[in-house]
Formats: structure tokens, C-alpha cells, sequence
């Protein structure tokens, strides 16, 4: 029944063609029914002639009675279809008990119609061997499978083994010999037509017999033995041909790493099919088709991914092993170990030559410095030693002109003596004794006379000079030095700008710079000295503005005010004319204390 068939295949969704005509059955009458609205909306409702409303009525219910009819046969049709595939269904359960081989439907399939048949007894015949090309099998040719198969059809036609029914007995018998020559036939045909077609001898070579085993290990010397053979069996399914070679342990290293990148990016056209993937060409429709494609896809997926890490794996096992690979890893780490030690060494050197030129550095300080030492050493014995002669050529002096100063001769005292011996240099005194020296006491009050006079002129020489000094600077009325020194009165005066290359210049070389007063003179360049910088940076750097000359600035840099043209009096005629009053009115003011005074 109806009802019967609707709950066997709830849920199950096992007519994909069925669910299509119910969903356009229901289209169609969904259409219908709208277009007899539009049809009774468009007619006209008042109209004067009441048989043409009627007619409009009629026709509309008339569309709709058969539309309605429509509807129900086909929902009988489906109720007959879903009746026949149950029946279907039990014929084909009954086959499969009467064979012992139950088959149970679920509802992710279809039907087992769609599933292959390896063979008769359920074993996979071997194509190649029926045509004669076992020794060649995937690496026979399209003529040579034609010729194979022209040569094993006349072979084995039955019109030509038919003397072998004659051999046989009993009709049983040759019915039986009769059968097997027929399905031999048959069986070189089909061979014939699935490796005369490249897409199902691709299926049959993918399933045909092959070593999958991987190697993993082995000797070094025995690489090329074991993995070269691997390789070359695994390189029939690579899409691109012709595969690298291995090679042996004198291939250049580009030819190997062309290799290994080749084989890391293995494509292959081996196909996966499984023993429950279903047969496209027994689809029933194309929705069924599509179903199969995705069930075979969703079945040879997992295959696939396994065979690639498959493929994966032998290639990771010869890169690891290769010896060539092993002698450049080595060789880059060698060389990466000597550009390391290369480096620590060049480091080392240089620490060294810091350690050397500081310890030569220091040694030089050292050096200086005992030298300077003994420099001042030198210095400070000669001082004394002159002191020590100086006291002596003193007391000498005292010693000569004692008899000068207990006779009283040309008034001279002991002050005058001590200022002799005070003011007196080493060679001065010692000429002066030894003049002294054998000589009267009235010569040598005159010799110490004349070397007082000598000693007081120096003196008037200095204090001129020192008051010429003095004298040469001189104050203006504001309080400023004009000139202190000749020198001073030759510098040349700096510029506005020579006064800001020097801001600049100490700003831009601050405290510590080496050879800094040297520096900036450079960056100024002018030609100054570092003594006229040095007494500028603390004169004319630290000078502060002038304040009486800041509004005279003020006006030279303000900028003119525009005059404005009017016919009224001007400011100036407004001036004019008060200004004599004014000024009377002053005259007065300054000439009444006068009067008074005068009165």
C-alpha cells in the first residue's frame, strides 16, 4: 500500500528519482493553483452579461478538478514504484538465502547493483596473462595489447576448439568444455576491452600486484643498492615521466637536491578502488551517479592520504640516510664550526691588541710621569742648591760690607745692604763680591752705592711701566673699559656672527670633548685663536644686552605705520600750533626763578 511504502522509507531517502517527481509534481500544482488565481483575479466582477460570469467560474473549476487528478495519480505512481522495489527487494533476499549469501539494505546505499565483480568465482582475473603480456603488463603498449589480443582471440575462438567437444563422451561433458571455452572468450574480451580503455586499465594497474614494503634500514655502502631499486618501483605512478635518478655517490649535488625536491612533491595517478565502491555505468539516474561519486571518492580518500605518507615516508628514510646528504650536512657544519672559531679567534686578537695598547698606554703614563718626576726632583735640588749659593753670596755681601757700615760711610745702613741682598739675583751678587772682594772700605761703599742707584733705577723702570699700564686703560662717560692693554687694543672685535657660530660651537661640543677649544676654532673659522675664545666665551658670551639700547633696537626694527590721508588738521598742524604756548609757558617757568633771584 501507499502508507506501506511511505513508512518502509522514511528517513531513508533510498529513491533519489522518486523525490524528484514528487517535489516537480508539487511545483506544478503549487503553479497551477496560482495561476487560476491570477486568472480569477483579472476577470472582470462587474459585468452586465451574467452568462460570461458563469463561464469564468465554470473554467476555473474545472482547473482546478484536474489539477487535483493530477496530483493523485501521481502519488499512486510513486506508491506502485515504491511496490515494485519492495518486491525487488524479498526476490533478491530470497536469491541470496537459497546462495547462503545474505545481503541486508541499509540506508546509505542504494542497491548492491552497483557493486563490481572482480570475477566469476569472486577472484580478479589477471588481463595481462589472458592476453600474453605478463612479462610486459603496465609497460605494454596500445599495439602491443592489440596484437596480443588478435593472436589470443584467434587462439581460443570457440569455432576453433570446437574438435575439442569431439574428444568428450557424454553431452555433459561437453556441454561443461563448451562453457569453459566461452567463458575464456569472454574473459579475453573483457581483458581486451578494459586495457584498450585508459581509464579502467589505470583502475586495474592501480589494483594490480605490487611491493609496497619500504626500506628503513641499511649499511651506508649498501644506499644506492637499497633505495635505487625502491624508487624505481615507486616512479610508475608518478604523473610526470620520465622519474631522476638516484644516482650513485659522484652526482653533483644539484642533481640530488633536483631529486629530493622531485620526490617531495610527488603527484601520482594511482587510483584506490574499494571493494565496496560502487559501479558508475549500472546508475540509474544521474542523481544516482552523483551519490556513487561521492560514496567512491569518501572511500578512496583515506587510501589515497595513506599512500602518500607511504610515499612520504620512503623519501624521508633515503634523505636521512643518503650519504651524499650526510657528507654536506657535515661539511656545512665544519664550516659553520670554523667561521665560529674564526670569530672567537678575531675577537680574541682584538681584545689582545686592546690589552696591548692599554698596557703600552699605561706604560707611557708611567713613564711620563717618572720622568716628570724626576723632572721636578732635578728642579727642586737645583732650587735649593741655588738658594743654598744665594745664602752664601748673601752672607758674603753682609760679611764685606761690615767694615762699610761700622766706619759710616756715605751714609749708607744695614737697610741698604738688605735691600741689595734681597733684591739681587745669584750673579749679580756674586760679580758685586767678588768686585768687593781685596778692595778698601771706602771702594766698596762706592761699589755698593753704585749698585743701590743701578738697583733703584730697575725698580722706577718697573713701577713706570706698571703705571704706564695702568695709565693706557681708560673709562668712558657710560663706565665702560675701553682699552687695557696695546693687545688688547689689536684684537680684532667679533663679528654678530662669529658671536653665534661660538654659541653654536659650545652647544654643539659640550664638557669632555677632546681638543675642545681646538674643535670649536674649527667650526668657527675665522682664524681665532683658542686664548681670544677662551676670553670671549667668558666676556662676550656672558655680556648681558644693553638696556639702554633696547628701545633704539625696538625702533629700528618696528615697522613704519601707514598715514592716513584727511582733509581736518593733521597732527603736525595740531602740534604746531600748541607748541608756542607751551614753550612760553617753560620760558616762563625757568625765567621766574631767575627774576627772583636777581630781585
Amino acid at each position: 500500500s501507499p502508507t506501506a511504502a511511505s513508512v518502509d522509507f522514511a528517513g531513508s531517502d533510498p529513491f533519489p528519482v522518486s523525490e524528484s517527481v514528487s517535489i516537480r509534481d508539487n511545483l506544478c500544482f503549487l503553479s497551477g493553483l496560482f495561476v487560476s488565481l491570477i486568472v480569477h483575479l483579472l476577470a472582470p466582477i462587474e459585468q452586465s452579461d451574467c452568462q460570461t460570469s458563469k463561464s469564468y467560474s465554470q473554467i476555473l473549476v474545472l482547473a482546478f478538478i484536474v489539477l487535483l487528478w493530477f496530483r493523485v495519480s501521481t502519488i499512486n505512481i510513486m506508491a506502485v514504484r515504491a511496490s515494485i522495489q519492495l518486491i525487488s527487494y524479498s526476490q533478491e533476499l530470497k536469491v541470496g538465502n537459497d546462495k547462503e549469501q545474505v545481503y541486508m539494505p541499509s540506508s546509505d546505499s542504494y542497491s548492491n547493483k552497483g557493486k563490481k565483480k572482480s570475477g566469476a568465482d569472486g577472484k580478479q582475473q589477471d588481463h595481462y596473462a589472458l592476453l600474453g603480456l605478463s612479462h610486459l603488463r603496465y609497460l605494454a603498449t596500445e599495439d602491443q595489447i592489440r596484437k596480443s589480443y588478435r593472436e589470443a582471440a584467434l587462439r581460443h575462438h570457440p569455432d576453433k576448439l570446437a574438435n575439442l567437444l569431439l574428444a568428450e563422451e557424454t553431452e555433459a561433458a561437453k556441454q561443461a568444455k563448451k562453457d569453459e571455452i566461452e567463458n575464456h572468450f569472454k574473459s579475453i574480451q573483457e581483458a581486451y576491452e578494459i586495457l584498450i580503455d585508459p581509464v579502467r586499465r589505470r583502475i586495474y594497474d592501480s589494483t594490480d600486484e605490487f611491493d609496497d614494503e619500504i626500506p628503513t634500514e641499511c649499511a651506508p655502502q649498501d644506499f644506492f643498492k637499497v633505495f635505487g631499486p625502491a624508487f624505481m618501483r615507486n616512479g610508475r605512478w608518478s604523473v610526470t615521466q620520465p622519474i631522476p635518478s638516484l644516482g650513485d655517490d659522484s652526482t653533483p649535488l644539484k642533481d640530488v637536491d633536483n631529486f629530493y625536491n622531485f620526490w617531495y612533491s610527488f603527484k601520482s595517478w594511482r587510483e584506490f578502488p574499494h571493494a565496496d565502491e560502487y559501479d558508475l555505468e549500472q546508475a540509474e539516474s544521474r542523481d544516482h551517479k552523483r551519490w556513487m561519486e561521492r560514496q567512491n571518492a569518501k572511500l578512496s580518500e583515506k587510501a589515497r592520504k595513506e599512500e602518500y605518507a607511504r610515499i612520504r615516508a620512503l623519501v624521508d628514510n633515503a634523505y636521512k640516510r643518503d650519504p651524499r646528504i650526510l657528507r654536506r650536512k657535515e661539511e656545512e657544519k665544519a664550516e659553520k664550526q670554523r667561521k665560529k672559531e674564526a670569530k672567537v679567534r678575531a675577537k680574541q686578537l682584538q681584545e689582545e691588541e686592546a690589552a696591548r695598547a692599554a698596557e703600552e698606554e699605561r706604560r707611557r703614563k708611567e713613564e711620563e710621569e717618572k720622568r716628570a718626576a724626576e723632572a721636578a726632583l732635578q728642579h727642586k735640588k737645583n732650587k735649593e742648591k741655588e738658594k743654598k749659593l744665594l745664602r752664601k753670596e748673601r752672607t758674603r755681601l753682609r760679611a764685606l760690607s761690615a767694615p762699610v757700615l761700622s766706619q759710616h760711610l756715605l751714609d749708607l745702613s744695614e737697610e741698604d745692604v738688605e735691600s741689595l741682598c734681597m733684591t739681587l739675583g745669584f750673579e749679580q751678587l756674586r760679580s758685586l763680591c767678588d768686585k768687593m772682594d781685596n778692595k778698601e772700605a771706602l771702594e766698596r761703599a762706592k761699589l755698593i752705592q753704585d749698585a743701590r742707584g743701578y738697583n733703584s733705577n730697575t725698580e722706577e723702570k718697573k713701577i713706570d711701566d706698571t703705571n704706564g699700564s695702568h695709565l693706557n686703560g681708560s673709562v668712558d662717560s657710560n663706565g665702560s673699559i675701553l682699552s687695557s692693554s696695546s693687545s688688547e687694543k689689536k684684537e680684532k672685535p667679533w663679528t654678530k656672527e662669529e658671536i653665534e657660530l661660538l654659541r653654536k660651537g659650545t652647544q654643539k661640543y659640550p664638557k669632555g670633548t677632546s681638543r675642545r677649544w681646538e674643535v670649536i676654532s674649527e667650526y668657527i673659522g675665522t682664524g681665532r685663536s683658542v686664548e681670544e675664545i677662551l676670553k670671549a666665551t667668558k666676556t662676550v658670551l656672558l655680556q648681558k644686552p644693553d638696556a639702554t639700547k633696547a628701545f633704539d633696537s625696538f625702533l629700528e626694527k618696528r615697522k613704519p605705520a601707514a598715514t592716513i590721508a584727511s582733509p581736518l588738521s593733521t597732527r603736525e598742524e595740531v602740534e604746531g600750533v600748541s607748541m608756542p604756548s607751551r614753550t612760553e609757558n617753560t620760558t616762563a617757568k625757568t625765567s621766574s626763578p631767575e627774576d627772583s633771584g636777581k630781585a
